[in-house]
Formats: structure tokens, C-alpha cells, sequence
């Protein structure tokens, strides 16, 4: 009889689980890569093993035209808040440049995913890097986060924590007892810890995870990078090849489109000396994605075992293109991935890392602003696997976590105005339908300026001149019509030159000379 009863309950439990699932509002997982290319991970054409963001894509869907804002900063910004960076207060980092728009940290006219949720009903839960507002009351929960633990500010040693930089716990600094930790680990215990105490209630989540991997410093563990180690021999010309014909072969990117010449600053393969070492600095970097992934597939099986897996939407992407900025701040002598060592991969590796794009993090050519964008929901995308070429931008993702918690977006919070916000649901993209696009995209970081208006796109360096190109035919970028289409060039120029002005953004020139 015990047993029976025993049989009865659990079988009323589990009913009642499922009602509950059924009836909660989709929780939502939201994660972050910092520095890593559009072609790094497995479903994108990488060689880097990423098994669990691959089993993601294959139940989900892969978007392939998602941009970002090309810098940390910026992204977090519109992340956070759906709304351009300019309009936010982080116009370029974190740094107040006595602007409005350069403020350093989000202005009292936005909110952000955590409080516009949390009002919705949600448990607010982050890890990671926040890096958009590195002084208090700006800090996460500040800013609608009901748990928090991370680094507030931008880079850090994978391995240790200094007093100018400490690791924040709920809502004080704290540094840990010793160095036996490593930071993408550190950042995943507590995101399995959030969602352990918060995640097994009638209320549904929300977590937003910003790692950050793989940014500069080149730290792994041993064991990681040994996986890696003389795979890159290969050298970044014959790397790149390969990528493009997996990138091709998978559907991510059209074979109409040429790779792009190595960048001016990259020689070739085998004109270098110091191939293994070279080889080393690729194998650091590819060993951060794997312990990344890694730790993703922690975060997966938390949820798993919360019965919450196929009420979950799950979306991962990636705050700019891979990093061309050359660090070497360790002790010298010291080589890439232990915790003395403190260097990037440079220019020639990051060239690899944006396959088969131009330009790198900080440029708004495709090279600094295209992103992975991995969606997975079980419940709201029935056909995965497939692949959308509809354009979005990560300004987007604020208005479909509002759509998918059925929570308004506010015209007033704390009995301030807030600006109206830009982005847009990307729910019909999970649903199969084609959504309406922006009437335009704009981006500013450093003087370095774009549009995009449907399949054109009018991009310029700091200094330099408008380029204007035909995505559809060239998302490379590699033949400039603006002489040949000096109208539609105009055109662009003054839709970029509105915007502008309607965000605050001033000529980089005049911040250089502020920040002297």
C-alpha cells in the first residue's frame, strides 16, 4: 500500500509539475561571449569544439545578418536597454566624456531587461560581465538584477583578482581567498547556484550570463589548451580557407560572396618565423571557447534537471568581432595561457576569428559587428535546426524577451519619461514567419560610421570616406559602389546624419581632443 501511495503522489507531482510548466511564462537564458569572431564556434564553421552551443542550433535556429555595436560597452548597452547606445549614455565606453551620450554609464531615461522583466514577474538573475556603469548606484542591482555576481568593469586575469577590479557579490566587492579559481568556471557556479535557488518556483527567470571569454588576457587551463595544441601550424591563410568552405558548405554564408584579402597588417603564414608560438596564442584562444562551451553545457543541464528545458529560451551571440588590439602586459618572456602571462592574439588571428569578413572589434565593417545568434526554445521553435538570413540587431532581444513575458514596455518607470524603444520582437523569426525589418540600422564607435537600409549598407573608417555596398550581392564588402550610386549614397548620408543628431552622437574628433 506504502508503495502504491508512494506511486500515486509522484505521478500527481509530476502532473502538477507539468501544469505549472505549462501555465509559467517562458524563462529566458540570455548569453554572451566578449571578443569572439563570427566564425569561432562549430555551427558557424569553426574547428573549435563547441558541442553544446552545436546542439543548440541543431533545436534551434541560427540567425546569420545579427549585428552587434563592434565594442563591449556599446553592445552591453543595447542589450540591456533595446535602444542605440548614444541614447543610453555609453556613446563609447565607460569613461565620462561630460556628454550626455558619453556619459559612462546608463542614463535614468532608459530600463533595462531586468527591470522591465522583473516588473513583468520574472526573477532577475546575472552573472558575469556588466561593464556599463562601473561606480555605484550603477551596478547590476542598481539596474533591476535581483542576483548578481561578476565583474563590473571590463577586462580581468582569468585567474586573479586585483583591488582596482574586484569581483562583485550580490552588491559588494569581494576577493577570493586564493587564486584556484578560473573565471568562466567561477561565473558558471553561480549562475547554476541562481538558478538552483531561484529557478525551482511557480515564477519564471530570467539569467544573463556575459562571459568573458575569449577576451584578452590568453589564459586556459592546460588540459583545454593541450586539445589544440599544433592544430593552428596550419598558419590563418589556410585556417581562413578552410572556415569559408565550412561557412559555405553549412549555409551561413553565400559562395557568391569572395572572402576578403588577409587585412594590411596580417602577413602571410609563410613569411613568419615564430610559427609556434603563433600556433600557441590560437590554441589559448580556441581552448577559452571550448571551456566556455563547456560551461554552457553546465548551465543546460541545470535547467534540464529543473524540468524547465522546454520552457526555455535559450539565445546565445557575441558583443563585437574578433579583437585586433595587440596587449603583451605580463611578465616578460612568459608564454600565452598561465596566470604570469597577459597577452592577446593579435591581428592576424582575429583576421581568422571574422571569417570571411573585413575589419575587426572597434570598425563597423562586417568584421566588428556581425554576430552568432543561436536561438533555442523547444516550445516556440517546433523546426529546428534551420537557418534565418532575416536581419536583426542586438537591440532586438529587449522587445522579445518583452513579447515572450507578455510585459509592456513602459512609458514612464519611477516616475521618469523613457525613451521610446527601438528594437523589435524577433518572435515571428522563431516562429517562421518573415517579420518587418528597421527602416534602417545605424552604428557610431570612434568615428568608425554605418547604415544599413535594407540590402545596402554605407560604411566609413574614422577619416575616411563613405563606402557603399550591395549585402545581398557582397556582404564581404569588397567592391565599392558609392561612385556608381552617388544618389542612393547621398541618400544614406543623410538618414545616418539624422539619426545622428536625434542620438546625441558628436564627431570623435571633439572627444579625443575632451578626453586630453
Amino acid at each position: 500500500m506504502a508503495l502504491a501511495q508512494l506511486s500515486r503522489r509522484s505521478v500527481l507531482s509530476q502532473l502538477g509539475l507539468a501544469a505549472a510548466t505549462q501555465a509559467r511564462k517562458p524563462n529566458i537564458i540570455l548569453m554572451m561571449a566578449d571578443d569572439m569572431g563570427f566564425s569561432d564556434i562549430g555551427c558557424y564553421g569553426s574547428e573549435i569544439a563547441t558541442p553544446n552551443l552545436d546542439r543548440l542550433a541543431q533545436g534551434g535556429l541560427r540567425f546569420t545578418q545579427f549585428f552587434n555595436n563592434a565594442r563591449c560597452c556599446p553592445t552591453r548597452a543595447s542589450l540591456l536597454t533595446g535602444l542605440y547606445p548614444h541614447q543610453v549614455g555609453i556613446g563609447h565606453m565607460v569613461n565620462d566624456r561630460g556628454r550626455p551620450a558619453y556619459q559612462g554609464y546608463l542614463n535614468d531615461q532608459c530600463v533595462t531587461i531586468g527591470e522591465a522583466l522583473r516588473e513583468g514577474g520574472y526573477t532577475t538573475l546575472m552573472t558575469g560581465k556588466w561593464h556599463v556603469g562601473e561606480k555605484k548606484p550603477h551596478w547590476p542591482k542598481d539596474r533591476g538584477f535581483d542576483r548578481y555576481f561578476g565583474l563590473v568593469s571590463g577586462s580581468s586575469s582569468f585567474y586573479r583578482v586585483t583591488q582596482a577590479r574586484p569581483l562583485v557579490d550580490e552588491d559588494k566587492p569581494v576577493m577570493p581567498k586564493d587564486d584556484s579559481f578560473y573565471l568562466t568556471d567561477l561565473f558558471t557556479d553561480h549562475a547554476v547556484k541562481f538558478l538552483d535557488e531561484n529557478g525551482r518556483g511557480p515564477k519564471p527567470f530570467f539569467l544573463y550570463t556575459a562571459f568573458t571569454s575569449p577576451h584578452w588576457p590568453l589564459h586556459a587551463l592546460p588540459e583545454d589548451v593541450a586539445k589544440y595544441r599544433g592544430k593552428y601550424k596550419i598558419g590563418w591563410d589556410e585556417l581562413r580557407k578552410r572556415r569559408h568552405a565550412r561557412m559555405i558548405e553549412l549555409g551561413v554564408v553565400d559562395k557568391r560572396w569572395p572572402i576578403t584579402d588577409r587585412e594590411s597588417d596580417v602577413p602571410a603564414w609563410d613569411q613568419v618565423k615564430d610559427k609556434d608560438n603563433q600556433d600557441l596564442l590560437m590554441a589559448v584562444y580556441a581552448a577559452q571557447i571550448d571551456r566556455m562551451d563547456q560551461n554552457i553545457g553546465r548551465i543546460l543541464a541545470k535547467v534540464k534537471e529543473l524540468g524547465q528545458e522546454q520552457n526555455t529560451l535559450i539565445l546565445f551571440l557575441a558583443d563585437n568581432g574578433g579583437c585586433a588590439e595587440v596587449i603583451d602586459r605580463g611578465k616578460p618572456g612568459v608564454p600565452a595561457g598561465g596566470p604570469d602571462s597577459f597577452l592577446s592574439y593579435g591581428p592576424p588571428w582575429a583576421n581568422a576569428s571574422n571569417t570571411p569578413f573585413r575589419r575587426y572589434k572597434h570598425w563597423v565593417h562586417e568584421g566588428g559587428i556581425a554576430t552568432p545568434l543561436i536561438a533555442h526554445w523547444p516550445q516556440g521553435i517546433k523546426d529546428g535546426g534551420k537557418i534565418t538570413h532575416q536581419p536583426g540587431h542586438l537591440m532586438d532581444i529587449m522587445a522579445t524577451c518583452l513579447d515572450l513575458g507578455g510585459t509592456p514596455y513602459p512609458r514612464t518607470f519611477k516616475n521618469r519619461p523613457v525613451t521610446p524603444l527601438e528594437g523589435r520582437s524577433l518572435l515571428p523569426v522563431f516562429q517562421g514567419r518573415k517579420r518587418t525589418e528597421h527602416p534602417y540600422l545605424c552604428w557610431e564607435h570612434e568615428g568608425n560610421r554605418a547604415v544599413r537600409q535594407g540590402k545596402w549598407k554605407l560604411v566609413a573608417q574614422f577619416k575616411g570616406a563613405w563606402e557603399l555596398y550591395d549585402l545581398q550581392a557582397d556582404r564581404t564588402e569588397t567592391k565599392d559602389l558609392a561612385k556608381a550610386n552617388p544618389a542612393r549614397a547621398k541618400a544614406m548620408t543623410a538618414i545616418y546624419d539624422s539619426w545622428a543628431q536625434r542620438c546625441g552622437v558628436v564627431p570623435y574628433e571633439s572627444l579625443e581632443r575632451a578626453a586630453l
